[in-house]
């Protein structure tokens, strides 16, 4: 009689089992971490740039040509990429001429400096240098990345070949170093002073003077472009689920042979003493068990209709009984704190629908939360985000 009476209570969740869908689901949770994006392409974040300016000369015989006479017109042309928003490479084409003073003659323009000067004469040769530079763009690998940064500060070092055009013609490798300096014009556009300072051997000229290198300082005013697509977007983890076809179906089957079984108990009820079934029924609980999507505590509306003839059973029941909401959440995905947060706001969504959409008295239910459990039932994660409603 006892087992009777329980299926008639349980009638509303078992003829009416939850539907399950054959499907797979991405969640999508998007990090808040400023130091972590996604790993672009890799056509993503390219950029040309182009810029000119001014450049020193320093070599053997600078104490003899003025400060004003070094200088001559610099020209850069690049073409780079930003590898994470921090690290970056580019190809740089640098050149034009330089000025200084030779002695032996080398690259002369034929104005003599004078004896008071070393008996030097004044030096002009045109030359180009390759260099292959690493950026590091410290605003973004200090403070993390942010796509509307006005200005950014990326000093760089990197290694070149520099060859001397005119006669006698000469070629050696280059060391590099320097800050650039960008301000951001546009989503597409930033303005660049870049400024830099390189070095190679003392016989690059074609003149040795005893010194233990040559070099040059420059600094460059012009444009990048940053070639689409540009930009880094928040890192993010995608939790897919996949519902097995056939153990939805082996479910499905198992739940609808228990609502078969279920009727034919009402029907066996409904033949005794109506006053003494009432009586019994009076006395059992009503039992639930609601499902929710990973990570959500809202219910859908087929849950809702679910609670609805629960709540009839409840209110036509023994008013006396007490009911545990009881939530879950499902340990294989969350942390501890989050699964024990989830698991009670998903309680608390099952009793606020109970009272607030269907009238049941609050007196008559309390809240419990179990935190995450490992699969409660037939090995399916998805049966562990759950809410389970008993008669104390």
């Amino acid at each position: 009689m006892a087992a009777i009476a329980f299926a008639v209570a349980a009638g509303p969740v078992l003829a009416s089992p939850t539907e399950l869908k054959s499907d797979t689901t991405d969640i999508v949770e998007y990090s808040n971490d400023k130091y972590k994006v996604e790993t672009n392409r890799f056509w993503s974040n390219w950029f040309i740039s182009a810029g000119a300016g001014a450049q020193i000369y320093i070599g053997d015989h600078d104490k003899q040509a003025s400060f004003g006479s070094r200088l001559s017109p610099a020209l850069d042309v690049a073409v780079g990429k930003w590898f994470t928003p921090g690290i970056g490479v580019r190809l740089m084409y640098s050149g034009l001429s330089y000025k200084g003073a030779t002695q032996d003659g080398t690259h002369s323009t034929g104005d003599y400096l004078g004896a008071d000067k070393g008996w030097t004469y004044k030096q002009k040769f045109h030359y180009f240098n390759f260099h292959v530079d690493a950026m590091f763009n410290l605003m973004n690998l200090i403070g993390g990345y942010k796509e509307k940064r006005i200005y950014s500060l990326s000093p760089y070092f990197g290694v070149g070949v520099m060859r001397v055009t005119n006669e006698p013609k000469k070629a050696a490798i280059s060391g590099h170093f320097g800050l650039l300096n960008s301000f951001r014009l546009c989503s597409a556009l930033d303005l660049n002073l870049d400024l830099r300072a390189n070095i190679t051997s003392d016989e690059w000229d074609g003149e040795t003077g005893g010194r233990s290198g040559e070099g040059a300082f420059a600094a460059t005013l012009g444009l990048a472009y940053k070639i689409n697509p540009r930009g880094w977007n928040r890192a993010k983890t995608v939790y897919r689920t996949v519902y097995n076809n056939d153990e939805l179906d082996a479910m499905r089957d198992k739940l609808n042979k228990m609502g078969e079984e279920n009727a034919r108990l009402q029907k066996a009820l409904a033949e005794k003493n109506e006053k003494e079934a009432q009586a019994v029924v009076k006395q059992i609980a009503a039992s639930s068990l609601i499902v929710f999507p990973i990570g959500e505590s809202e219910l859908s509306n087929e849950a809702r209709a679910n609670l609805g003839m629960l709540a009839e059973v409840i209110k036509q029941g023994d008013s006396s009984a007490v009911y545990t909401i009881t939530g879950y959440a499902d340990k294989g995905t969350g942390s501890a704190k989050r699964n024990e947060r989830l698991s009670k706001e998903r309680a608390e969504a099952v009793r606020d629908c109970l009272v607030k959409e269907y009238g049941v008295d609050k007196a008559q239910l309390e809240i419990d939360y179990k935190g995450g459990v490992d699969n409660m039932f037939y090995d399916d994660p998805r049966l562990s985000r759950a809410v389970i409603t008993r008669s104390k």
